[in-house]
């Protein structure tokens, strides 16, 4: 067998089902051809191969290259105010209908050039990295006009080319009501739903389409309009839903087949029964849990119980999730959410990939998949969940070439 690249001396937690926890491989070895994992199992069932490059790991740990599979990483300015406000007191909702908030990203980021808005992404970006991040699904959201959201997708996949990972991007078009609509929030929905989502779409800019269910937000019958255009272009749906009250969200995106439903701390038991029949991921995001000092967790028991798939993501965004550290994320999520370090590691590649639709191309260590891979200093899988600030990152790989 001929090969680009042959990595031995290291143990695999391939994330894959029905075998040992974490689908650990010891002392693994994994052949990359084209881009792709061409082999990989025990090193002593390694067939003869002929790699042009051959790297021994010194007994580090690979895993799949972790999935941020929601983020608002690129956005103008910072909120960093509105988080001593709420530290004083004021809630999340008393803000943002103060004109706190989205609207006050929407301002900084709409006054803002592409490039500094690039600029200061990849800053961010690096954090993400730094934990083992090898794709990074990106929102727009904060320009609510035609402009500042092609401006805002542009810049993802500008990442994408030149940010050294995999970028999914997404239309959050119904995010908030731009000031200049407060009093006709009907003219954004159409101009939403029937100018900036197809323009976008014709650019192609837009891997998938999200919006924002709650009170201070939209409505379900707003964010089905907006999902019937989605679905008319072809582009699945996924869904900010029940964060702050139960408003229908996780039976929304169930009708809809959305790829997932996220935050969900209020969803009900129909909510979750629903998600379950049409195969919705749920996203867990504790990064906003912990920095809006929420007291009602996502109903992980139920979840569980009706076999709903879970993954773990930063929902890095300037005002209620802060955070720009995966391994970060997978420590909130078992800290404050009871979820097992696997179930985290899981959330983070394996269950990740099926919330981008990517559930055939990345997320495991298998044959066939892109050779998109994360090497660790670590004596066991637990400690990526395990450690807050620690560096463990030795290196990274996208489609085998390392970066």
């Amino acid at each position: 067998m001929k090969a680009d690249r042959l990595l031995i001396d290291c143990h695999a937690a391939t994330m894959m089902e029905g075998g040992a926890p974490y689908g650990v491989i010891e002392d693994a070895a994994v052949v990359i051809s084209g881009g792709r994992i061409a082999w990989i199992g025990p090193r002593v069932d390694l067939p003869p191969v002929q790699a042009e490059t051959t790297e021994r790991l010194d007994g580090r740990w690979l895993t799949p290259g972790l999935i941020d599979c929601h983020t608002h990483l690129v956005f103008g300015g910072d909120r960093s105010g509105e988080f001593e406000q709420r530290l004083g007191g004021a809630t999340y909702e008393e803000i943002a209908r103060a004109g706190g908030g989205i609207v006050a990203s929407v301002q900084a980021t709409r006054a803002a050039s592409e490039d500094e808005l690039f600029v200061s992404a990849m800053a961010r970006l690096e954090g993400l990295k730094a934990t083992g991040v090898t794709t990074v699904e990106i929102k727009s959201g904060y320009g609510l006009d035609l402009d500042s959201e092609l401006k805002m997708l542009r810049v993802a996949r500008r990442i994408g080319r030149e940010g050294g990972v995999r970028v999914r991007t997404t239309y959050l078009g119904l995010h908030a009501v731009p000031p200049e609509h407060r009093s006709d929030r009907s003219a954004y929905v159409d101009k939403a739903v029937d100018e900036i989502l197809p323009t976008a779409h014709a650019e192609g800019l837009v891997d998938a389409v999200d919006a924002y269910c709650e009170p201070i937000a939209f409505s379900r019958e707003e964010v089905s309009r907006l999902f019937d255009r989605a679905q008319t272009l072809g582009l699945p749906v996924k869904l900010h839903a029940d964060q702050l009250s139960n408003g229908g969200g996780a039976e929304l995106a169930a009708r809809y087949r959305a790829l997932s439903a996220d935050h969900i701390e209020y969803a009900t038991e129909a909510g979750i029964a629903a998600m379950a029949r049409a195969g919705v991921v749920a996203v867990l995001l504790p990064g906003a849990f912990l920095m809006l000092r929420e007291t009602q967790a996502p109903p992980i028991a139920l979840l569980r119980a009706q076999g709903v798939r879970m993954a773990v993501a930063t929902d890095c965004n300037p005002g209620t999730s802060p955070l720009a550290s995966m391994t970060d994320a997978l420590n909130l999520a078992c800290v404050q959410f009871r979820l097992t370090p696997e179930e985290a590691l899981a959330g983070a590649t394996r269950e990740a990939a099926r919330a981008l639709g990517l559930q055939d191309q990345a997320g495991l260590l298998q044959a066939g998949r892109a050779a998109d891979l994360a090497a660790w200093d670590i004596s066991r899988p637990a400690e990526l969940a395990y450690w807050l600030g620690k560096p463990m990152l030795h290196a990274r790989w996208i489609e085998g070439v390392r970066s």
